[in-house]
Order: C-alpha cells, then structure tokens, then sequence
C-alpha cells in the first residue's frame, strides 16, 4: 500500500489557504496512487496553541471537516487530519481524524500526551486508547505527536492489533533523533509501521524541523524528508509486521503480569 505524506509550512488561522494546500497535495498523492494522505498536526488551523484557543470559533469546525470529507471524496483519497475538537464538557481537545477515500469518518483519536506549557494551557488531554480500524487489509490505528514518544502508547495500538501507526505531527526544530532514532525504536519494539508527518517552515514563532519518515517494522526507514515542504511517499508491506512478529515474537512474549509486581 502506497501511503504519501504532506510536509508543509502552514498559515495560522487561515483555513483557506491551509485547506489549498491540502487539496493540492491530495491531488497530488491520488495522481501517484497513494491510498491515504497524512497530513501534520492541527495542520488546517496551524500550529499556535494559544492563538487557537483564543482565535478559532469553534463554530466552523463542522463546516471544515465537511470540506475535507469533500476533497477526500473528490480526489478518491483517505485522509488524516487534525483539527481541534470540543468535547461535551466544554473541553478543547487536539484530535486527529481517517477519512476514507469516500469522506466518511473511519476513525477518531484525542491526543493523550500534551507538549509543554502552550499546549496544557489551550487544550486538555484525551484518555481514550488509540482504537484500531482495518484499513485496505492493514489493522491500523492513529496517534498525535508527542504520544508516539511514549511506548506505552505505542504498544497500546500494538497489543490491540495494530500494525499501521498513522500520526500527525508538529515537532520542533532541533529534536531530530525523535524521527530519526526514537520513531524507529517505536516501530520495532512494537513491530509496526508508522508514517509520522510533519510542519515545515516557521509558524507562529516557531520553526519546524520538517523531517517526515516513514518506518518499517524492522525499524528502518522506508522515506524521510529533509527539512523543507514536500510530499513523501512510502510504500508499506501489508506482511511486514506479520513476518516481524513471528521471527521474533515481541508482543506474545511480553509478562504483563510480571510487570505489574514490578509496580509498572
């Protein structure tokens, strides 16, 4: 399965132009013949935490997400997106969103692990575990950003079947072991796939290091990025993380019990 990934710079508060950007990438992937498009985090709105929470209305979100079902169904591509979501208690949450390539919702995750002060002061954290849904024969699940530094999170999709990690991103510049090192970590000790898309450019202040990967469940890298906005694509063995598994049988040799007396 041909997956393709969008890195690029986004304009704050300005979902128009974020929303032209995403089209012509989508039409971009489904010309290669990319099965879904992953784009970064909270890309249609841009990265700015706190300018989000005191500039976004709220109201529009609806209107957004049916456009971007529009233009997964109108280029016959699926979708990741990530927009801010409120929850029924009032509370502003960062989400991420499948879409298949007819614009109807396969799949929704709240961010878990919130980075640093702008983000715990503009959005509260999600508690659900990441759901799995089957995506062109592949188990796949999503998470956000900074959850995928955490391999609790990860092996929390793995243990309950995944073997695609979709993750939309917004990573600073100058972390870069995070795509390089620790992202390859995460997709071997769980033996997943995970395609990890980033900003580029500079947004709200804040310069993006770019550096898009996808890896392999081997832990190699199957594309990455350089530090400018791009389309990247990978293409991903639906029997890769099955032949991982059983050469070597991370998952089924785990003795959570045993952890547990560890007080883990």
């Amino acid at each position: 399965m041909l997956l393709a990934l969008l890195q690029a710079n986004a304009a704050v508060l300005d979902p128009d132009a974020n929303l032209d950007s995403l089209e012509a990438a989508a039409a971009t992937a489904a010309a290669r013949g990319a099965a879904v498009l992953v784009t970064p985090e909270l890309f249609l709105v841009g990265y700015a935490p706190r300018r989000i929470r005191s500039g976004l209305d709220p109201d529009i979100l609806p209107a957004l997400r049916q456009r971007l079902a529009d233009i997964a169904r109108r280029h016959g591509i699926a979708l990741v997106y990530s927009l801010p979501r409120l929850t029924a208690q009032g509370e502003w949450q960062i989400s991420a969103t499948l879409l298949d390539a007819q614009g109807a919702s396969l799949l929704e995750y709240g961010k878990v692990h919130l980075f640093g002060p702008d983000e715990r002061a503009a959005f509260s954290p999600a508690t659900q575990p990441p759901a799995i849904v089957d995506f062109h024969g592949i188990p796949t699940s999503m998470v956000i950003c900074f959850d995928v530094e955490f391999p609790e999170t990860v092996r929390a999709a793995a243990s309950r079947g995944a073997e695609l990690l979709l993750v939309p991103t917004a990573l600073a510049h100058g972390f870069d072991d995070v795509p390089q090192v620790l992202l390859r970590a995460r997709a071997l000790e769980s033996q997943v796939s995970i395609a990890y898309a980033n900003h580029s450019g500079v947004e709200d202040g804040l310069r993006f290091l770019g550096g898009s990967v996808v890896a392999g469940p081997d832990g190699k890298l199957l594309a990455a990025a350089g530090a400018g906005a791009t389309v990247l694509f990978a293409e991903v063995d639906p029997a890769a993380a099955g032949r991982e598994r059983a050469e070597v049988p991370y998952l089924a040799e785990r003795r959570p019990d045993l952890y547990r007396d560890w007080g883990y």
